[in-house]
């Protein structure tokens, strides 16, 4: 003889909603509401009469309810739906703190998003710009900055400089308009530890004083990667004495390069062969296309004060390839070369590169670079075009953290 099973209590929608948001003990999902011409899904949370909250100043147990206010949250989409929960946020009254606000469990306080919904947002941002994020949401833009600049801080807040002891910096166009902002890398990490308005002095103080707060020791940095800006010159030597200077080779070369082009832009005028060749100087001859190759070797065989310039140029590569003991003396023949080449833009980089010669010296010792802070701007830039700019500087500096920084951010977690 078979005995029956009794049948299994169905589940209601009320409590399916519950156990899928996760929500524990007094609160419950008590009311749903489709609103189809709104495309819109409404659940309502509540708690039984009686009951009683730790305070959460104090944490003591058993407070009873003061009142409450009602408030509505942002979640996760249901379907195609736009979600949304509506609670009662009691107030309890503490007998040692008086009357205060119980903290729900599914969001930061004073926020309109869930926990859920801001990790989803912070997801998408770290693949697209704001505005498209506000789109694929429904949201304002200005809400989701909101969401991730509180993220990025809460992580930089979280972040330990203690380890940092040798730091790339340069400077990256914010806007048109000569404004800037300065990008300190970590370059054993390869991470932005801190960016900030600017491009003088001030920015190396104010990253002295954001190491020091985030457990860091400016003493302690030994290594500084950078161009030959007097203000950054000047800002190191003041807030890292101990710090070796290397500037960085990409920019020194950069600095003859625009002496070939100056030389190039003086002598077109009497040679119209030269308009309009201006890449094909400046850029490396292994990167050029066959046509473009063999058009600069006809030029560099022509009789130009460019092509003298230019050979001048290329001779410089080899010295970041010399052997300690050898690149002074490189460096030696090089210099008297440029400074009587009778080309005054090339003479005046070489005596620039001289009067910082101890710092370019130093690369031969440490093969330092900032290739890695290279490699973030041109990430950031590519974002920023993406973005169509940003609204303010803020903005800005809060996207480089978000993908250059390496920052550890809450990730979404549905299981």
């Amino acid at each position: 003889m078979t005995t029956s099973q009794p049948p299994e209590t169905p589940i209601t929608p009320t409590a399916l909603f519950t156990l899928a948001l996760g929500l524990q003990p007094p609160w419950t999902v008590t009311e749903i509401a489709l609103q189809l011409d709104q495309n819109e899904l409404h659940l309502t949370l509540d708690f039984p009469r009686g009951s009683r909250w730790a305070c959460p100043q104090c944490a003591r147990p058993d407070c009873p309810v003061h009142d409450t206010e009602t408030r509505q949250w942002r979640h996760l989409n249901f379907f195609q739906y736009a979600c949304y929960l509506q609670a009662r946020q009691p107030r309890v009254q503490c007998p040692d703190c008086g009357v205060k606000t119980v903290a729900v469990p599914w969001a930061r306080p004073g926020m309109g998003f869930t926990l859920l919904f801001e990790a989803f947002a912070l997801t998408l941002m770290q693949q697209m710009p704001v505005r498209a994020a506000s789109e694929v949401l429904g949201e304002w833009d200005t809400r989701l900055w909101r969401v991730l600049e509180h993220y990025v801080q809460a992580a930089r807040d979280e972040r330990s400089l203690a380890t940092v002891t040798a730091v790339g910096m340069d400077e990256t166009a914010a806007r048109r308009g000569h404004h800037y902002v300065t990008l300190f890398v970590d370059t054993a990490q390869a991470a932005v530890v801190f960016a900030t308005p600017g491009k003088d002095a001030t920015t190396v103080e104010r990253f002295a004083e954001d190491l020091a707060a985030h457990g860091g020791d400016p003493a302690a940095v030994a290594e500084v990667t950078m161009d030959m800006s007097p203000a950054f010159i000047k800002g190191v030597t003041e807030q890292f004495p101990g710090a070796e200077i290397t500037f960085d080779k990409f920019h020194v070369m950069k600095l003859v390069g625009e002496a070939v082009d100056s030389v190039r832009r003086q002598e077109q005028k009497d040679r119209p062969e030269l308009k309009g060749t201006r890449y094909l100087w400046l850029r490396n001859p292994e990167t050029l296309r066959a046509n473009s190759a063999a058009q600069l070797a006809t030029l560099r065989a022509a009789n130009l004060k460019t092509a003298r310039a230019y050979a001048i140029k290329e001779t410089l590569k080899a010295f970041w390839d010399q052997p300690v003991e050898e690149a002074e003396a490189f460096f030696r023949r090089w210099y008297v070369w440029a400074t009587h080449s009778r080309l005054e833009p090339i003479r005046q980089a070489a005596k620039t590169i001289k009067a910082h010669w101890a710092g370019v010296l130093h690369y031969v010792v440490t093969r330092k670079t900032n290739a890695v802070l290279e490699g973030i701007n041109s990430l950031v830039q590519a974002a920023k075009a993406r973005a169509r700019g940003y609204r303010n500087i803020h903005h800005f500096i809060t996207m480089i953290y978000l993908l250059a920084g390496k920052l550890s951010l809450p990730q979404l977690n549905l299981a």
